[in-house]
């Protein structure tokens, strides 16, 4: 009869050296078995004993070589980017919006997918991933994980996507059938919550613990981030800060009505199309909402009276949230956010000390593009990662 393996048995020792030099090898980049050795405390012969390990399973291989002194050039090895890829997918009514990442990280094979006409989700999401896949030379049996950024609710204790306003063809149960369809695991996430995991590795939010993320564009969101980890409530519903009760916004009088526009006071507010509709009153003509935003700014002191109502009505919710949360830091992102900049920010950040007794700094987003798509990616190397050095145990 065998036996369960206790902590402490030399193949969990090895398992946890194993994970530990792989973590080093993905962080420094190439090193020697010596280097190796130093930075984990293990012997030259442990060391050496490791990664011919990491050799045979092709996670680790050779990639050049360091000048050895007087002695013989001795071995650089690096993780093996091609052991294992993943997909990342930003959902949009009118275009899907996929890549492919390694398990080093580096991203290749975007590609965007139309939904105009498209009636069939799980179709339009498999076309995006496999040419996503092929685009970036990433052989289907390496494909890890996918992981879908989407509007609207996610259940954390189901995975399953809630009602989204305008993604009419997303319903319950699509989890399990994108899960069928691609034969590998497959995560649905808030696409807020997925521009917060961009901001906070690459973005304004790097290493900040505690912080807020309003995204404002076609449609607001609030992402909030306590101790370094996503808070998503009871049931995915955290951050849906669209329904905020505001002064001078619609309430709507039942929020489990699927409202044809979808939206509450506080997104009737301050969403793009009223930000444009704002600046078109000033004179401010624009295609979009950022691009009036912008001409509002440079018009200067013209354009003050577009940036000041603007600033006072996103500062509504987002005292709101800090008198709740008190995050240290609170980022404007989405196509509003980004237009607005720092410009908008500062204005932001004095009308939230005014209206509560509360002082977050208030900054633009520095993810320029793709936040989502950015924040998927991280998300499924992420949780591959956890699955490689996991396979280790084995």
């Amino acid at each position: 009869m065998s036996q369960s393996r206790l902590p402490g048995t030399p193949s969990l020792l090895r398992a946890i050296n194993d994970r530990a030099a792989l973590e080093l090898l993905l962080e420094r980049g190439p090193l020697t078995r010596a280097q190796l050795g130093e930075m984990t405390g293990l012997s030259k012969v442990t060391a050496s004993q490791l990664v011919e390990r990491l050799e045979e399973r092709q996670l680790v291989a050779r990639v050049g070589e360091l000048a050895g002194g007087r002695g013989p050039n001795v071995q650089l090895y690096a993780v093996v980017p091609s052991s294992a890829y993943v997909v990342g997918v930003e959902v949009g009514p009118r275009q899907v919006v996929a890549a492919s990442a390694d398990i080093t990280g580096r991203t290749t094979g975007r590609v965007e997918v139309s939904t105009h006409d498209a009636d069939d989700p799980v179709g339009v999401v498999h076309a995006a991933v496999i040419e996503a896949a092929d685009k970036a030379g990433a052989p289907w049996d390496r494909v890890r994980r996918v992981v879908l950024g989407t509007p609207g609710l996610v259940d954390p204790a189901t995975g399953e996507i809630g009602f989204a306003f305008d993604l009419p063809q997303w319903h319950h149960g699509l989890i399990g059938a994108l899960r069928a369809d691609l034969n590998r695991p497959v995560t649905f996430e808030n696409d807020v919550n997925l521009a917060a995991v961009a901001e906070a590795r690459a973005g304004a939010a790097r290493d900040v613990d505690d912080f807020a993320l309003v995204w404002i564009g076609r449609g607001v969101g609030l992402a909030v981030v306590l101790g370094g980890r996503l808070h998503r409530g009871a049931t995915g519903a955290a951050g849906e800060i669209g329904y905020l009760p505001v002064p001078g916004g619609p309430v709507l009088d039942d929020a489990r009505v699927r409202h044809p526009r979808g939206v509450g006071a506080f997104q009737r507010t301050v969403s793009a199309e009223t930000v444009r509709a704002l600046a078109r009153a000033r004179g401010f003509r624009a295609a979009t909402a950022g691009d009036a935003l912008q001409a509002a700014i440079e018009a200067g002191e013209k354009g003050e009276p577009v940036l000041e109502e603007l600033a006072r009505r996103v500062a509504l919710g987002v005292a709101a949230v800090c008198v709740v949360i008190d995050p240290s830091l609170v980022v404007l992102a989405g196509e509003v956010g980004r237009a607005g900049g720092d410009v908008l920010a500062g204005r932001v950040q004095e009308q939230v000390t005014r209206l509560a007794p509360v002082s977050p700094r208030v900054v633009a987003t520095e993810v320029d593009t793709d936040a989502v798509l950015n924040g998927a990616l991280l998300t499924a190397v992420a949780a591959t990662r956890e699955d490689v050095f996991a396979s280790t145990l084995s």
